[in-house]
């Protein structure tokens, strides 16, 4: 009985450790951006290919973290309230009958930060950690 709590014990460690460290996304905007909010279904808009214009009328252009990222499903939960295969069956859609194309996907959060920051057009999500001066998370109501 000792071991079969030592493994119950260390499964429920692991847990909750993966939990305390879940990532946590920010939507940023180059440092130079004016902008400050946008409203979910604003973000969500640019992201899916329905809207290339920030509020104020300047141009947006979406970047993504890669397929399978767990920040991008949250990020997509949380903005568009869709799940991965309801993306996956969106962009098929879209691309099927000519109507957009899904954001450019760069490997990391690093990787979109340092796009976003010399792009005053450019709109993304990333791991709140990898936040710097360069961007400038914005304020994303419901």
């Amino acid at each position: 009985m000792s071991k079969l709590f030592f493994r119950w014990s260390l499964a429920l460690l692991l847990l909750c450790s993966g939990a305390a460290h879940a990532a946590e996304f920010v939507v940023i905007v180059s440092a130079r951006n004016p902008l400050n909010a946008m409203s979910a279904d604003q973000v969500a808009a640019i992201f899916l290919a329905q809207n290339g214009r920030f509020p104020g009328g300047a141009e947006a252009q979406a970047l993504d973290l890669p397929v399978g990222s767990p920040l991008r499903d949250d990020f997509y939960r949380s903005v568009a309230a869709r799940t991965p295969a309801l993306m996956k069956a969106y962009w098929t859609k879209m691309v099927f009958t000519g109507r957009g194309h899904p954001p450019r996907e760069l490997a990391s959060s690093v990787a979109v930060r340092r796009m976003v920051a010399d792009n005053p057009g450019m709109i993304a999500y990333i791991d709140k950690s990898a936040l710097d001066a360069s961007v400038k998370a914005i304020q994303v109501t419901p």
